[in-house]
């Protein structure tokens, strides 16, 4: 099972990227667990400068936009 974690605010962009890899992970039939982490620890974590986010079995794989289709079915390959 893929971990992801969608860094961000909270905001509409946040929401839609996780939405849009729940879709994509379901559309697969890929076990993924995707969860949104709000807080500044998580994004200085990564260091995390801007959202939204994607981390991938504890490795950050975007920032700075929402992803496209392509870049979430490679990461959930």
């Amino acid at each position: 099972m893929r971990e992801i974690k969608v860094l961000g605010s909270g905001c509409a962009k946040c929401n839609n990227t996780a939405e849009r890899i729940e879709a994509k992970a379901s559309e697969l039939g890929v076990e993924a667990r995707v969860t949104k982490e709000t807080s500044p620890e998580a994004l200085m974590q990564y260091g995390v400068m801007s959202t939204p986010a994607v981390v991938v079995d504890g490795q950050l794989v975007h920032s700075g936009s929402m992803p496209e289709p392509g870049q979430i079915q490679e990461w959930l390959q």
